[in-house]
């Protein structure tokens, strides 16, 4: 459903917000995918979370103990936070999959606790990061 963009690291998969195979025209009018697609735009990184879940908090104390400020959404707090949900549930893909924490850079789909931790690892977390602004160090 949205087309998937290599950048520093071949590990982690980053999915443009733009839909470009079947079922990408629905995704581009679905109000809740608009509202996933400004948030994602508007900001240098945002963390879309659950409260109580511990991977969630594990990707936010990575990112504030790194110095980035994240625009963080609790889905549970938020009134539109079911549909929110479903459609990252949607744009993680596998089935298997969480669909929090998803963290969103530049505009783009990192991923979850996974692809932010093997980013983190193999060194191209910081990198991307600023990149996208969120670091000046």
């Amino acid at each position: 459903m949205f087309n998937i963009m290599k950048e520093r690291n071949q590990s982690a998969d980053h999915k443009p917000m733009e839909g470009t195979g079947e079922g990408s025209e629905a995704a581009k009018t679905d109000p809740t995918y608009e509202r996933i697609r400004h948030l994602a735009a508007g900001n240098a990184v945002v963390v879309f979370t659950v409260s109580g879940c511990c991977m969630c908090h594990v990707v936010k104390q990575l990112l504030f103990g790194l110095g980035v400020g994240p625009a963080v959404v609790e889905l549970d707090r938020h009134k539109a936070g079911g549909k929110i949900h479903e459609a990252l549930r949607q744009l993680a893909g596998d089935e298997g999959r969480q669909a929090v924490p998803a963290v969103f850079v530049a505009g783009n789909f990192l991923g979850g606790v996974e692809n932010v931790m093997a980013c983190h690892i193999n060194g191209t977390l910081v990198p991307l990061l600023k990149d996208a602004g969120a670091l000046w160090l």
